[in-house]
């Protein structure tokens, strides 16, 4: 049954728009017409992208980010805010993916499963991407397959856990590790950026109050030496050159910062620059540990989901590889994979490598020797998670006083600079 998306007026006069399955567009008019909607503008959901260039010419664009198209005797409007739509979060993503869990675990067909999911999700974007994918199952596409048209939204990882879920006849198990993994990969993040939130806002802050130091304030004190006639100390003649360089030449400044990070972010994305980053990530005094570890419970954590979903250790490896997020760290994995398919056990390379801890690659072994490898996985995961946590929560313990040291010392330095030529001023005596 094809999905529509609509616009309509309520009896109120109150704009509303949604999606909706229905056999035709006339069948969707009664329905809503008895739900107190009257429909002002329809269009399948799977076609909203390719009617912008099926439907003839553009007319215009005006301020509300819509375009009215014309051509063979149709008019519409096009939202281009649900063209492009919002980023799905992995909250979003795990909130849908565990109410899927639920209604295939309930005994609900896929089919039906999928189109209760639409009416519930909140989200427009995702809303209407799963109303594409209801259709394509409903086509007889795998849910797999459907998912897989949406690489923005639904991962590789994703992807592959529903197809080994479908194979193994146990999408609803599957699927709830799924919304799991995803949860937890959410709220670590989230745990992360809400951590680094607070010293970030201080720096800003204190760049800002030094910039405009150097470019208002200190130009105008400054001004009282311009008459002495005694040399002025190299901390002075410092914070003079400088705020004037700043008043001066601040556009070249503003220009260079942005030039600077893009020739950084240029480089990067090489080959060499990627390699070198990756690298210095790791090896770096304070936070290249916390990287790591980072890096160590994604491999685990996804790699023990997949494994216990049923997906091949190689093509888990194949996943896991782009999961870390780190060229030197998916380097050693994709070794690991060829020693793997050579007869090699899973934790001799990983050990030779040199860039997985002791802990990780015997736990490993352990788990092989076992035939539990995906709980040693997970306490692998659940270790270093923790320990992220704790190392988290410590820098930002000790990034609070040392930003406060810094700011008062770059303070003291200029307030020194200030004041000692007025010192040596009221000192001075003529003869």
């Amino acid at each position: 049954m094809p999905v529509f998306e609509y616009s309509g007026l309520t009896e109120a006069g109150k704009n509303v728009r949604g999606v909706k399955d229905a056999e035709n567009r006339k069948v969707l008019r009664s329905i809503l017409r008895k739900d107190g909607i009257f429909l002002t503008d329809v269009r399948a959901a799977d076609a909203l992208g390719a009617a912008a260039v099926a439907a003839g010419t553009s007319t215009g664009t005006g301020k509300t980010g819509k375009i009215e198209l014309s051509g063979q005797g149709l008019s519409r409007e096009v939202d281009l805010r649900q063209v492009f739509g919002s980023r799905v979060s992995g909250q979003d993503l795990a909130i849908a993916t565990r109410q899927l869990a639920t209604l295939i675990g309930a005994g609900i067909t896929l089919v039906d499963s999928l189109t209760a999911l639409v009416e519930q999700v909140e989200h427009p974007r995702l809303k209407r991407i799963l109303g594409i994918v209801r259709q394509k199952v409903n086509e007889g596409s795998s849910l797999a397959d459907a998912l897989a048209e949406h690489p923005k939204v639904f991962t590789t990882l994703y992807v592959n856990m529903i197809r080994a879920g479908e194979s193994s006849g146990a999408l609803d198990v599957v699927l709830v590790r799924l919304a799991d993994f995803t949860e937890g990969q959410a709220a670590l993040r989230n745990k992360i950026l809400g951590a680094m939130l607070y010293p970030a806002i201080m720096v800003l802050v204190g760049l800002s109050i030094v910039a405009i130091l150097f470019v208002v304030v200190i130009p105008k004190v400054t001004k009282i030496f311009d008459d002495m006639n005694v040399s002025l100390p190299w901390t002075t003649r410092i914070l003079i050159g400088t705020s004037t360089f700043a008043r001066d030449y601040w556009y070249l400044i503003l220009g260079a910062i942005p030039l600077f990070i893009w020739a950084v972010r240029r480089y990067v994305r090489t080959e060499g620059g990627r390699a070198w980053w990756d690298r210095t990530k790791l090896r770096a005094p304070i936070f290249g540990p916390v990287v790591r570890m980072l890096a160590l419970a994604r491999f685990a954590k996804t790699l023990a989901t997949l494994l216990s979903s049923g997906v091949p250790l190689l093509t888990a490896l194949d996943i896991v590889k782009n999961i870390v997020n780190n060229s030197i760290l998916a380097k050693v994995i994709e070794d690991a994979r060829d020693a793997i398919r050579e007869g090699e056990s899973i934790a001799a390379p990983l050990k030779r490598s040199g860039q997985f801890p002791p802990l990780v690659h015997h736990m490993i072994a352990i788990g092989e020797k076992s035939g539990q490898l995906e709980q040693m996985l997970g306490n692998i995961a659940r270790s270093y998670d923790s320990q992220v946590e704790i190392r988290v929560s410590a820098m930002t313990s000790l990034l609070e006083p040392v930003m406060i040291v810094m700011m008062g010392g770059g303070v003291a330095f200029i307030v020194f600079s200030i004041l000692m030529p007025i010192m040596q001023l009221n000192t001075f005596v003529p003869q």
